[in-house]
């Protein structure tokens, strides 16, 4: 009996905890992700209200964003306010619900009018059965040489919104086929001239689209292990070996490293949030960022025919069903010795469900110093460099992202997202380029031959991120650095050399940029309460890494649905409830909504608490190299500290 004893303490501890009210379940910071019981506690909380049944289905219940300034403000006691909000659909009706999550209320219910709301995981092959039964896709598909559609597969999405008379007031979906019969990668083998518009709401199919027969290709795209007909050696076997453990704490989602401290969640719209970013310099922790993270993804194709313009993707609002981001696998998409995150994402009904892995935070040497320099009279200084990476990975169809928060140990921050995965392609009539190039209506017109019989088309990438920047408290403005040329004097040997024309930003109009090779500047947000040993306000610069700007006409429908494209710089006033982009609703929206729409106030952002949002772009006309899975392609933008610090804050780094 005496040996059962603390078993039975055990269990009956267990119990307790288990059956704890939520009130009694501490939260170590406002911040952190709804927990398992919270979700149930969203549920049940619009059950008891009436607002929920067996078909009652969600986007979203996420974590409704504490006041900033009590967040700031919280120092590991007492409560903030923690509210869930849910995004609910009730038949062709859409809800947004908020919860507190402690007194287990019901704050709000309120109709959403004039909105979709994000796709339903249930809904991309909803109308699969519908499809294979209605006569013109038969006859359709009969054409195509099928005569039993059994495995063939069809998939529902939404698609790029055009305010047509047949899109207005419905939840249209454009549906594809594709036929994977012994074939692990399918996305060679879309069916390829024939798209069944459906309303998702009557569930009926309004007409099917038929641009004409073009054969399958049989062309094996399957890379998989066992796919590969030789692999390669790598010699040399690498080791990384922290004997002492790793060099960074971890209390919950805080996470503090090498003088840096932060909070990361995962999140099921954006995948990761990185918030209360601060250094610690001579023991004072100095605000940097309050929160960042990913915004939008938006991915139009350069296809004018009907199964292929209305593909223009604005991922996040449209695509994250279940959850944006995925497991990480260890070992391969980060190293075996990272520390891993799992998080909770949650069904279409509304329960949670544990995803493991999500994100992964380990150190990284890459063998590059953090600084040198080889003098006569110091001799040769040089400082190994050590950076702490915070990685999450998503998969949005047939694209993967690897999305990177790099800290490094002189205050600089470098934000990467790599595209990696299987470019949209489609089969074709003519054989290749040799082919195609004989013919007045070429099939790689719009992309690039990558196999026999396969034109990858192509498309542009746009990340948007958006930057809650405090440098130093909230009291900050942007100021543009304007590389100018001066002319000197007649009698001066040199012509000329450039000066800064500095400017502060006075309204949003003034901060909407465009980052031009031929108008150099430098984007820095600047704290108005601080300033360094020499008296310059401390700052940080927003460096833009590779880029590119639309070639979409301003007219074009798409270009306008995803406004922010339009420049590579925004900058808002603080408002809690702007946080997406293209809008909190992109789902077949109108054109105008997100940046575009809150900017048009014009209002001022100097002197204030202001937010800014950065696109990084990519034009991916696709390569063979980028066939059958793409290498990663990276893009990136720093976060500088630019007068923060008095001297370069790495010159302690030890020497070895």
């Amino acid at each position: 009996m005496k040996s059962f004893l603390p078993f039975l303490i055990l269990i009956l501890s267990l119990l307790l905890i288990a059956s704890a009210p939520l009130s009694a379940q501490n939260h170590s910071h406002p911040l952190d992700p709804l927990a398992w019981q919270e979700y149930w506690t969203v549920l049940e909380t619009l059950q008891e209200a009436g607002n929920l049944d067996g078909k009652t289905r969600f986007s979203h219940i996420n974590l409704l964003p504490p006041d900033k300034e009590s967040v700031w403000n919280w120092k590991g006691t007492g409560s903030v306010p923690r509210l869930a909000y849910a995004t609910v659909h009730q038949g062709a009706d859409t809800y947004e619900a908020i919860v507190d999550l402690n007194k287990r209320t019901l704050e709000s219910w309120v109709k959403l009018e004039g909105i979709q709301p994000t796709w339903l995981g249930e809904e991309f092959g909803k109308m699969s059965d519908i499809a294979k039964e209605h006569p013109e896709v038969i006859e359709a598909m009969k054409k195509r040489g099928y005569e039993d559609l059994t495995l063939i597969d069809f998939f529902f999405g939404p698609p790029g919104y055009f305010a047509t008379a047949e899109q207005i007031d419905r939840r249209i979906a454009h549906g594809h086929a594709s036929d994977p019969a012994g074939f692990r990668n399918s996305w060679g083998r879309g069916i390829e001239g024939l798209t069944i518009v459906a309303d998702m709401h009557s569930m009926e199919v309004l007409r099917v689209v038929d641009e004409g027969v073009v054969p399958v290709s049989e062309t094996n795209t399957d890379f998989d292990a066992g796919s590969i007909p030789s692999v390669r050696e790598v010699p040399g076997r690498m080791i990384v070996h922290q004997p002492d453990g790793a060099g960074f704490k971890i209390d919950g989602h805080v996470v503090e490293w090498q003088k840096w401290k932060f909070h990361v969640r995962p999140d099921h719209r954006v995948g990761m949030v990185i918030s209360t970013l601060s250094y610690n310099e001579n023991d004072e922790e100095r605000k940097i960022m309050y929160e960042g993270f990913l915004s939008e993804i938006f991915v139009p194709y350069m296809d004018p025919a009907f199964g292929w313009y209305p593909r223009n993707f604005i991922d996040l609002g449209e695509y994250t069903a279940g959850g944006f981001t995925n497991p990480l696998l260890r070992g391969l998409d980060a190293p075996d010795y990272a520390h891993y995150i799992d998080g909770l994402f949650m069904h279409d009904n509304g329960r949670p469900k544990h995803v493991p892995n999500l994100i992964a935070i380990f150190e990284k040497e890459s063998g590059d110093p953090s600084w040198r320099h080889n003098s006569t009279e110091m001799g040769p200084e040089s400082r190994v460099k050590r950076d702490l990476v915070v990685r999450a990975a998503a998969v949005v169809g047939n694209y993967d992202y690897i999305l990177d928060w790099v800290f490094q140990q002189d205050g600089s921050i470098v934000v990467r997202a790599g595209a990696t995965g299987i470019a949209e392609a489609k089969p074709t009539l003519q054989k290749d380029a040799v082919e195609a190039g004989s013919s007045q209506f070429p099939d790689d017109a719009y992309g690039r031959f990558v196999d026999p019989h396969i034109v990858a088309v192509n498309h542009d990438h746009y990340f948007s991120y958006r930057l809650d920047m405090d440098i130093d408290g909230t009291n900050n403005s942007l100021q543009i650095d304007r590389l100018t040329t001066q002319v000197l004097p007649d009698d001066h040997p040199r012509r000329s050399v450039w000066v800064n024309d500095p400017m502060i930003a006075k309204t949003e109009s003034e901060g909407k940029l465009k980052m031009m090779m031929n108008m150099p500047a430098l984007w820095r947000v600047i704290s108005n309460s601080r300033t360094n040993h020499v008296g310059y306000p401390a700052s940080y610069q927003l460096m833009p890494g590779m880029t590119a700007l639309t070639r979409l006409s301003s007219d074009d429908y798409p270009r306008r649905r995803a406004g922010y494209i339009d420049h590579h710089l925004w900058v808002t006033p603080y408002r809690a409830d702007e946080r997406f982009a293209a809008g909190e609703f992109p789902t077949l929206s109108l054109p105008g909504e997100g940046l575009p729409k809150w900017t048009a106030a014009n209002r001022s952002i100097e002197n204030t608490d202001i937010v800014i949002w950065y696109t990084m772009a990519m034009h991916h006309m696709v390569r063979a190299e980028d066939w059958p899975v793409m290498p990663v392609l990276w893009h990136s933008f720093e976060l500088r500290p630019f007068d923060f610090f008095n001297r370069n804050p790495a010159l302690d780094l030890p020497k070895r």
